[in-house]
């Protein structure tokens, strides 16, 4: 008889469980979805005011305003401009941190829509045109939108939740620190210690309102390089006379690429050797004495990374010798790979189809653009994902890319973001004590 009834209580429990947990969805869809208006008009305004990295001043005191009101526990200044709040439920449980970067992009703005940036700053000696060429402004709006959500909600949330508004994602000036690996050396995920940290990138060529997801090593780290090239000048028209350090550059830049097509084991993961920038000479009639390339490397394990860096090594300074010239061949590493806890997917995979729908969560290949996010990686479990904003009337393959000046966004569906975000917060409690039961 005694069992009987633990079967009956265990049962009654479970329902109980289940109905608490479908009520509080709908209650999250339905403020999410009413709030979906302040998410265009707060995105619009960021994006129409951007401001760059480590520069996110106005854009800082827009976030830090708006969640002061609803009454969080707010610090600013975090890593020269980041703003980290606090929520602290109404039941004991896991610090959970979600996070949104800031910064926009040296980018002039073609797209044709009514809030287009109007500013301009001055980057590393020049002055330029900014724009908001990556999303950002969209991350701040679903973030804050979450904030406000889960404020409403805050005796039902079992645990803390940690809000983390990020600076200079896409770097910070010359000469200066920034962005998420500057956060973790200040102490983001701790005081209180961070359990577990989620973040999402809206996307131009994922349908809006849909996510993407991969286990594992999901996007490329982010290696910097350059390579300066020595020659001897000479006259343009007696170049026997000199040592031509730009024909040279252009084999070294034939030669990088063969260490992607011929030198790397592409089974293990993919490789990327991308030269963005060449400075040389200054007169058409001139072959002048250097030559330097920028470029950036993108890899998906560490091991095969190093061996990358080796071999341009041995590739830009071999070819030079071979020309006569000599090659001097400088690494930085920008951001490690962005790698999502297995464990933790297959977890929060549920959340996801309850946010967003079945129908409209699908699980992608390797990512070869590079995100610090990487970085939280290393203090707590991490799960990132993408978030589609595809405008209407365009294909994957047509719609303008991230850092193009005429990258556009559908905003109408930020409140799946926003719905996403709080469904993680509500859920994860809830794979920690199953995985302890």
């Amino acid at each position: 008889m005694n069992r009987i009834k633990r079967l009956l209580l265990a049962s009654l429990l479970f329902f109980l469980q289940k109905s608490y947990g479908q009520d509080m969805s709908a209650t999250i869809a339905t403020k999410a979805v009413a709030i979906q208006s302040k998410l265009v008009e707060w995105r619009r305004q960021l994006h129409q005011h951007p401001e760059l990295g480590n520069r996110e001043f106005k854009t800082s005191a827009f976030i830090a305003e708006h969640l002061k009101k609803l009454g969080l526990e707010v610090q600013m200044n975090v890593a020269k401009t980041g703003v980290v709040a606090i929520l602290r439920g109404g039941q004991p449980g896991p610090v959970m941190a979600l996070r949104s970067d800031m910064d926009a992009l040296p980018v002039k703005e073609r797209a044709n829509v009514a809030f287009a940036s109007i500013d301009s700053a001055d980057y590393n000696g020049q002055h330029v045109p900014v724009m908001h060429a990556c999303g950002h402004d969209a991350h701040i709006a679903m973030l804050l939108g979450t904030a406000e959500v889960l404020s409403t909600m805050k005796k039902d949330i079992r645990g803390t939740v940690k809000f983390i508004f990020q600076p200079a994602e896409e770097g910070a000036p010359n000469g200066e620190e920034g962005g998420a690996l500057l956060m973790v050396k200040e102490g983001v995920m701790d005081n209180p210690k961070v359990d577990v940290i989620f973040g999402l990138h809206i996307e131009s060529w994922i349908p809006a309102g849909e996510i993407r997801y991969k286990a594992g090593a999901f996007m490329a780290s982010s290696d910097w390089f350059q390579i300066k090239v020595k020659g001897r000048s000479t006259h343009g028209g007696k170049p026997w006379l000199g040592v031509d350090p730009i024909a040279i550059s252009a084999q070294i830049i034939a030669g990088l690429q063969q260490i992607v097509s011929r030198q790397t084991e592409l089974t293990k993961g993919p490789v990327v050797i991308t030269i963005g920038k060449i400075a040389g000479g200054s007169r058409n009639n001139i072959i002048p004495e250097d030559c330097t390339l920028d470029g950036t490397i993108r890899t998906f394990d560490e091991d095969m990374k190093k061996e990358v860096w080796a071999r341009i090594k041995n590739t830009a300074e071999k070819i030079a010798e071979a020309g006569g010239a000599t090659a001097t061949v400088t690494f930085d590493n920008k951001t490690l790979v962005t790698y999502n806890d297995p464990a933790l997917v297959e977890k929060m995979i549920p959340s996801f189809l309850t946010a967003a729908g079945a129908d409209h969560v699908k699980t992608m290949n390797w990512i070869t653009e590079a995100e610090d996010f990487s970085y939280y990686g290393t203090k707590a479990p991490a799960f990132f994902f993408h978030f589609g904003g595809m405008p209407v009337g365009y294909k994957t393959n047509t719609a303008p890319s991230n850092h193009s000046p005429d990258f556009m966004i559908d905003d109408s569906q930020l409140f799946v973001g926003v719905k996403t975000f709080c469904q993680l917060v509500f859920d994860y409690p809830n794979t920690i004590k199953n995985s302890k039961n």
